[in-house]
């Protein structure tokens, strides 16, 4: 393919188109600066055919105040292995609200890919499965991902990890 010709004088540079999965993450990174929750700020999107069909962010339900207004409401969860973790359980989690927003609006995700800040929790992995998500694809990984992971590949659902980090914020003991 011939290069462009720049004018006299100007330099042309190229420029690089971002991947479908580069798109649609830094989309998703937009629709958590939404979020009403400091220990996990983050967005997400749901794709089909290259095609944004709903988003959702981390918020309290509609109605209900917000950790950023009145504080969080932590829970300590004791693990198999006694390890100890703590969790904000004001809020609804952004994959959560993403398939609650294509209920009420009538959208089927079925066949679809979700982009998330984080890999999600184990209740949202459950949620995605059953909602038909076929394929996730997550910019960091989350502390407590890693049964997600395992019922991911049970269900058969390909999970995508940009960045292997886990994904740290205050207070997470």
């Amino acid at each position: 393919m011939p290069k462009k010709k720049s004018a006299p004088g100007k330099t042309s540079t190229h420029h690089t188109r971002p991947s479908w999965d580069e798109y649609f993450m830094k989309i998703s990174e937009v629709v958590g600066e939404r979020a009403t929750c400091d220990r996990g700020r983050s967005g997400c999107v749901i794709v089909k055919d290259k095609r944004m069909l709903v988003t959702g962010y981390v918020g309290a339900p509609a109605g209900v105040a917000h950790c950023d207004e009145v504080g969080h409401e932590m829970h300590t969860v004791i693990h198999e292995n006694g390890k100890e973790s703590k969790h904000c359980i004001r809020t609804t989690h952004a994959e959560q609200n993403a398939i609650a927003n294509a209920a009420r609006k009538g959208v089927s995700v079925e066949g679809a890919t979700l982009y998330c800040h984080m890999t999600p929790c184990y209740t949202c992995a459950k949620i995605l499965i059953n909602a038909g998500i076929v394929r996730v694809v997550a910019n960091k990984d989350y502390h407590a991902g890693e049964r997600s992971k395992e019922i991911f590949k049970e269900a058969g659902v390909e999970f995508v990890l940009l960045h292997p980090e886990t994904e740290t914020y205050s207070n997470m003991k």
